[in-house]
């Protein structure tokens, strides 16, 4: 059974950070790429990062660029996202995302809240 466990998230000043967590289980996550999407009140789903089955290839919206980064531990098979300079625009729940490479399956974890406030 394919489970996806996000955490790190929380109330955070505006300029801070926080670092995401997602942790894995049920599919070879060594051949998914991996994702975050967020969702913040009123508004649809949106994409933020992907990273590569192999980490070599990350991708950001273009909101994000500079200040967050992708990252993942294949070894614990846990994917990563570094979240600095936050601003209240990034007050969503974030998701995490799984899409196997062989069978297209994809799959999502039960979200995290951030939110960005003083």
């Amino acid at each position: 059974q394919v489970q996806l466990v996000e955490s790190g998230g929380g109330l955070v000043q505006p300029g801070g950070s926080l670092r995401l967590s997602c942790a894995a289980s049920g599919f070879t996550f060594s051949r998914s790429a991996m994702s975050w999407y967020r969702q913040a009140p009123g508004k649809e789903r949106e994409f933020v990062a992907r990273i590569s089955s192999d980490g070599g290839t990350t991708r950001y919206t273009d909101s994000v660029k500079g200040r967050f980064t992708i990252s993942r531990d294949n070894a614990k098979n846990t994917v990563y996202l570094q979240m600095n300079n936050l601003k209240p625009g990034d007050t969503a729940v974030y998701y995490c995302n799984a899409l196997e490479i062989v069978s297209g399956d994809r799959s999502w974890g039960q979200g995290t809240q951030v939110t960005v406030s003083s």
